[in-house]
């Protein structure tokens, strides 16, 4: 069923914990209604899930699909046992709002806090707020990607521009 609706891209998720900053690879993730809401899931199997709980905090990195190697391989390997900044090629980046790190070599990095975690206990679904967002088009390359399951993505490569026809959203989007 996931690969039939998969809702968002591959993502990195980056945490500071207070004594060292990781980095995960993420493919559930979704927005939620219009606004700065971003819904992951993140559960104790997880690394990174001690230091989300613990801060709050965290940033969402989007990387293309130029670097979806790195990416998985990131994911294969547990933040316990490795540095996956220095093993992966990853370059921390001081953030504005959060302590987590930006990661620069992401065409667009989004600052967030915690908004909602009543549905961590039985879901794993962290409602995180965006509080900044970094965005640089010459990294995004042909685009962001999706995991389609069992280690195949599918990329983006072409855009379809219709802001023209959202009549009923354009209120939304007029300052962007």
């Amino acid at each position: 069923m996931h690969r039939l609706i998969e809702p968002g891209p591959v993502i990195m998720v980056s945490t500071f914990d207070g004594e060292r900053a990781n980095l995960m690879t993420n493919g559930f993730n979704m927005p939620i209604a219009h606004g700065a809401l971003i819904g992951l899931i993140l559960g104790p199997w997880d690394h990174s899930y001690d230091a989300l709980r613990t801060t709050g905090e965290c940033v969402i990195a989007i990387p293309s699909i130029n670097l979806a190697e790195q990416v998985t391989d990131v994911g294969n390997t547990s933040g316990r046992d490795v540095d996956k900044w220095g093993k992966f090629g990853f370059t921390p980046t001081p953030a504005a709002v959060v302590r987590a790190p930006l990661v620069q070599e992401c065409f667009a990095n989004i600052e967030c806090t915690v908004a909602d975690d009543r549905l961590v206990d039985d879901y794993n679904l962290w409602i995180l707020r965006g509080e900044r967002a970094w965005f640089d088009a010459g990294k995004r390359g042909t685009g962001e990607f999706h995991h389609r399951g069992n280690g195949t993505y599918s990329g983006n490569a072409d855009t379809l521009d219709l802001r023209n026809r959202m009549t009923k959203w354009q209120y939304l989007t007029r300052d962007q």
